[in-house]
């Protein structure tokens, strides 16, 4: 019998040609039609199982293989093919002989004995529903005119033991009862998107209707894993065509669906309220025995029991497989199943309690709350009260309260999973009201939710659009953002006010929602770092760039090249770009990307500040266009970093030009690592010396300096007007002579250095005892001191000490890597008390036994 939830039968669909091949994934071979898999497979293995879920296609595409097979299209390997349904099994009585089997089920036209077993051909549909036991250890035959149980005989033709090389064929659900059988397994995909554009089209004969409902069921039911089954698509369609005949809108969520549904199947029964109350009722009660009992198949007995046996409504939600007598009972949808079982609850008029209620399904159900949260609000509903009266406010109420106080409370934990279903029950409510009462500023929605299904997107869409502004998007780690998730997340992108993408990998149709997201919303920040974003995906973004409200865009390691450079040029020169802050570490651009940005940066509309340009294999060459970019009265850079680039002695006599002159703006320059000797020292003494240099910060750490160079820089810093207030000098070949002058430079107290690095520098006791000494001045503003590695021992505690306590500016100091050892924990950790002024120290790796841990704990800001 036909029906909403039960879907067309087989051969209607079939001759109204409704029917589209659904796909199967087998062994890694993509995708493919299931009659071509099924084929294949017998021409290659002896048993052949289908597995999907109910309603994915299986018994549809056996009846039409078997159909072809009668008209003599298909199958013509075979000259024997017999046709058993699970259900019909279980009528047959014990003991029964092969060839009455063999009588009991559908076959092709044929004349003559079976000469030869492989041209046999046994089609079992829906195996999961035969009853029998089917245990090769309890008992398997081989004598063919040897009368046995229905159990024996099924168990051998199985395992071949009874027709030795003929073929099998069988569906079922997943299920680990028949794991002993070797065979190949297709694993039912479904419809996916072009087979639902297909089977819309075809439903719909109006066209415009079809791509209406089509456009409708995609964005509201499309991305739930349930969509692909075709049973599924057969009961939207249906319920779709009721209610456009009738004018009525289309439903938004899983739960408006299934409340039209179940109106037009009680629209249909004349029963009045009463009646239909005590069906809901008893229906609930059968779906909550079979969801607690992990029944999917159930006998007559149970129906008796629930008394449902002669309802009329009953074949509406419940299929008999197999003859009155011994027929198996599924419900048609699982989905049906719980959502009667939420209806139930607040229909009937017993006094169980929410919790209890929920706590009793919970490992049994998946959508059962998610119905209950759609039920509670009255829009939602109105239908089915036409029909079943008024819900049960009183429960109503306490599941919507205990709803929000869910939510509220797993919205400021850490689990990803919870919040997104708690994203689900709200999304089911469609209440913006809730939405803002219950999402309080507490909750921690910055967390990853990266490698979300595609209905955990949706979800989270929807309380994105009711806030209306989120602070953070962070999708961590999405190990490929697909198009179809990146549209679906287009309206969230849009709103937040910061998106991070770091380590992730896109659909190229992915980027192009990401830049028109970009460009329509009010992202000030996107952190892309460590993603793989080909040339194409790269342009595409950059399109988006051009006309955005973004300030800060992080490109690090995103195996960018010179060419993405030039994308990049037009979004920087644009008059309509924000963007302030910009890294490029790790990407192999080279000199000639970098002069293509050189470009941009002269641009008057340009206007960024920061620029990170660490390990991006530049050399000398291109420096001479970053130092025209810095002379350029049009330039608003205020931060480079060149670090880890072989920019090398030549390179730095290029920028000392740019930074001399009097409309450079720099004041942050990071040259570590990169290749620099005491040739370019005079240079940069130069540019220090210079009245128009603006520099505030300078890291020159992991280069060969030696002595001479660094007195040079000293002599540099002696300059008055010089702004200096942050060096880097760690590992420069530094000496004692040049800690000399280091220490001379602190007590001047001018330049203004707040901020000393020197570590690696191995100068040992002596050498750091002069900056000790510097502390001590009044005229020192230092703030943060970093001496790593230096061979400090603990005969430097006591002048260090008395530093710390003289410095009325120090707050940070780093001495970890030395030869410290435990007996200058005392005074440490005394002089760190008692200093009002410092903040923390940080003794990591010295010579400290473990048992000084625990006395360190006792001073917080020492970091051991």
């Amino acid at each position: 019998m036909s029906t909403v939830l039960g879907g067309e039968l087989p051969v209607n669909v079939i001759n109204k040609t409704l029917y589209v091949p659904v796909l199967t994934g087998c062994n890694n071979k993509g995708e493919v039609s299931l009659e071509e898999a099924i084929q294949t497979a017998l021409c290659e293995a002896r048993t052949v199982f289908v597995a999907g879920h109910e309603g994915s296609g299986k018994t549809t595409t056996l009846e039409m293989l078997f159909m072809n097979g009668i008209k003599g299209q298909q199958l013509q390997k075979f000259t024997h093919v017999f046709y058993f349904r699970g259900g019909d099994l279980n009528s047959l009585e014990d003991p029964i002989s092969f060839k009455a089997f063999l009588q009991k089920g559908r076959r092709l036209p044929q004349t003559g004995p079976i000469t030869n077993s492989e041209e046999v051909l046994f089609i079992f549909d829906d195996l999961d529903k035969c009853a029998h036991n089917l245990n090769p250890s309890v008992h398997l035959c081989s004598d063919q005119d040897q009368p046995t149980t229905v159990s024996c005989l099924v168990t051998s033709l199985l395992c071949g033991s009874l027709t030795p090389g003929a073929s099998i064929l069988a569906t079922t659900k997943t299920t680990p009862t028949l794991d002993f059988v070797t065979r190949v397994r297709l694993d039912l995909l479904g419809f996916l998107k072009p087979q639902r554009d297909a089977f819309f089209r075809k439903f719909f004969t109006d066209p415009v209707t079809a791509k209406n409902a089509l456009q409708h069921f995609e964005t509201t039911l499309g991305f739930y894993d349930v969509s692909k089954s075709p049973r599924f698509c057969w009961t939207v369609c249906s319920i779709y065509s009721c209610l456009l005949d009738s004018g009525a809108k289309l439903p938004d969520t899983l739960t408006q669906l299934f409340v039209h549904i179940l109106s037009h199947l009680m629209e249909k029964t004349p029963h009045k309220k009463d009646a239909m109350q005590n069906t809901v009722i008893a229906l609930g009660n059968l779906a909550s025995d079979c969801a607690i009992g992990s029944q999917v198949n159930f006998q007559r007995d149970k129906l008796v029991a629930f008394g449902l046996l002669s309802d009329l409504l009953l074949h509406e939600f419940v299929h008999a497989d197999g003859e009155p007598g011994n027929a198996v009972y599924s419900w048609h949808s699982q989905l049906m199943q719980e959502f009667i079982l939420a209806v139930s609850f607040f229909v009937d008029p017993t006094s169980e309690t929410v919790e209890s209620f929920v706590e009793k399904h919970k490992r049994h159900t998946t959508f059962l709350d998610v119905f209950m949260a759609g039920l509670c609000e009255q829009g939602n509903r109105t239908s089915l009260e036409e029909f079943l009266g008024s819900l049960n406010q009183e429960k109503i109420l306490d599941f919507k309260n205990g709803l929000m106080k869910r939510c509220e409370k797993t919205l400021r934990g850490f689990n990803k999973e919870d919040h997104c279903r708690c994203f689900h029950l709200l999304y089911q409510l469609q209440s913006e009201n809730v939405v803002k009462e219950v999402i309080t500023p507490s909750a921690r929605l910055g967390l990853s939710y990266g490698d979300l299904r595609l209905v955990d997107y949706v979800a989270l869409n929807f309380v994105a659009m009711q806030l209306g502004e989120m602070e953070q998007l962070n999708l961590y780690r999405t190990s490929c953002l697909t198009e179809e998730m990146a549209e679906i997340l287009a309206p969230t992108i849009a709103v937040s006010r910061e998106l991070i993408l770091k380590q992730c990998s896109f659909e190229n149709g992915a980027v192009t929602h990401l830049a028109s997201a970009l460009h329509k919303g009010i992202t000030e920040g996107l952190d892309l770092s460590y993603s793989c974003l080909n040339n194409e995906q790269f342009q595409s973004l950059c399109t988006g760039l051009s006309n955005c409200k973004l300030q800060s865009l992080d490109l690090s390691s995103c195996e960018l090249t010179e060419t993405s450079c030039e994308h990049l040029v037009p979004a920087l020169s644009s008059n309509t770009s924000q963007l302030t802050v910009l890294s490029l570490f790790g990407n192999d651009i080279g000199d000639q990307g970098l002069k293509s940005l050189c470009e941009a940066l002269r641009s008057p509309h340009n206007k960024v500040q920061e620029l990170q340009l660490h390990l991006c294999r530049l050399t000398a060459a291109s420096m001479k266009h970053l130092s025209t970019v810095l002379s350029s009265g049009h330039s608003k850079l205020l931060k480079v970093n060149l670090s880890r680039n072989e920019v090398g002695d030549t390179g730095v006599q290029a920028l000392a030009k740019g930074l001399q002159h009097p409309l450079c703006k720099l004041q942050s320059l990071s040259l570590s690592d990169c290749e620099l000797t005491e040739a370019c020292c005079p240079a940069l003494m130069e540019a220090l010396m210079s009245k128009y240099c603006p520099l505030r910060e300078m890291d020159l750490a992991v280069n060969e300096f030696g002595q001479e160079g660094a007195l040079m820089l000293c002599n540099a810093l002696k300059t008055p007007g010089c702004l200096i207030e942050k060096l880097g000098l760690v590992r420069c070949d530094l000496t004692e002579v040049v800690f000399v002058e280091l220490a001379a430079l602190l007590k001047r107290g001018s330049p203004p250095l707040k901020c000393l690095s020197v570590g690696l520098n191995k100068v040992g006791d002596q050498g750091v005892h002069h900056l000790w000494g510097a502390l001590k001045h009044p005229s020192c503003v230092l703030e943060e001191l970093d001496v790593e590695m230096t061979d400090l021992t603990d005969a430097c505690v006591e002048d260090m000490c008395a530093a710390i306590k003289s410095s009325k500016t120090l707050k940070k100091l780093e001495v970890h890597n030395n030869s410290i050892t435990n007996v200058s924990v005392p005074a440490l950790i005394k002089v760190m008390q008692d200093s009002p002024n410092m903040e923390e120290m940080n003794v990591k790796y010295n010579d400290f036994g473990d048992e000084m841990f625990d006395i360190f704990e006792t001073c917080k800001k020492i970091r051991y």
